[in-house]
């Protein structure tokens, strides 16, 4: 953790709904003018598509039928490591990105599904953010999870997070559901492994609860709406939450533990707003005294 040069991680699975948190911290930073450098998790896979289905199809061959993107053998654990060290003691890093379709790569001119070329950060960022699958991961070689300042869990109940993958892998990406299926169950030791156990280390975990039936995953034709979820958000640390002002803000918002409060899904970014844009204001603040601006 850092004064000067404070991090932001948001960790969750495929399919999570991560990149909807990242979106409300994107217009978060911009109303508070927040200068910060974006870290896309894919970027830190080890290899491109190309060279992955490659590898994905050896893997088979030789038996392993386990071999996914949320593993430390296709992940450079390491080097995500290092960036967050490297910035929280100076602001400097490297970064890269991964282009997921013709729209990204166009300005490269690259292939979809490669890597631009590594980079060095841009110079006196206010704080780095991060979004991806491995935000808190902790091996017996790296420990990610104790540089962030706020580390953010997005964990909807497993259901519903395959739900949202299926959706995706067939109506974005193409895939028939056989596939997105076989996608799932290839990952699932890993998901046990390394996915799961992050959210021990994160500060607030968000848990989207669908109150529809989605008992089968796999035959669901729609992802259940905010509107028909339910919001579980829960503080490692309580201390300094409003609750009451939260309760307040937030209709038909209760509380079901002394750490944890639940919001109709659709207040969902509301809520976000309202806890997160106080941490923002600390962080900066820590930041402008720690740098000697007052």
């Amino acid at each position: 953790m850092s004064e000067r040069h404070p991090i932001i991680a948001i960790t969750g699975s495929s399919g999570a709904g991560t990149s909807s948190v990242t979106r409300t911290f994107e217009n978060i930073f911009r109303r508070e003018k927040v200068s910060a450098a974006v870290i896309e998790g894919d970027s830190f896979h080890r290899y491109d598509r190309k060279e992955m289905r490659a590898r994905q199809a050896e893997a088979e061959r030789s038996g392993d039928k386990h071999f996914s993107h949320f593993g430390p053998a296709n992940n450079l654990f390491e080097k995500l490591e290092a960036l967050f060290r490297s910035y929280s003691h100076d602001g400097t890093g490297q970064r890269r990105k991964y282009l997921h379709d013709s729209v990204e790569a166009a300005p490269y001119a690259q292939e979809p599904g490669t890597f631009t070329a590594w980079e060095d950060l841009p110079a006196h960022t206010d704080m780095l953010f991060y979004e991806g699958l491995h935000g808190a991961v902790v091996t017996s070689e790296v420990n990610i999870a104790r540089y962030p300042d706020l580390l953010i869990g997005v964990v909807p109940v497993i259901n519903l997070e395959w739900i949202q993958k299926l959706w995706r892998d067939k109506h974005v990406r193409g895939y028939s559901t056989e596939a997105g299926t076989d996608t799932i169950l290839r990952r699932m030791p890993d998901y046990v492994n390394y996915i799961v156990p992050q959210f021990q280390h994160t500060h607030v975990n968000f848990q989207r609860v669908p109150v529809v039936d989605t008992s089968d995953p796999f035959i669901a034709r729609d992802i259940p709406t905010a509107d028909e979820s339910l919001c579980v958000i829960r503080f490692a640390n309580p201390k300094g939450i409003d609750f009451p002002y939260l309760l307040n803000m937030i209709d038909n918002s209760f509380m079901s533990r002394a750490n944890t409060i639940v919001v109709p899904g659709g207040k969902m970014e509301l809520a976000m707003q309202l806890i997160f844009t106080p941490f923002i204001w600390r962080m900066m603040e820590r930041r402008r005294r720690a740098s000697g601006a007052l």
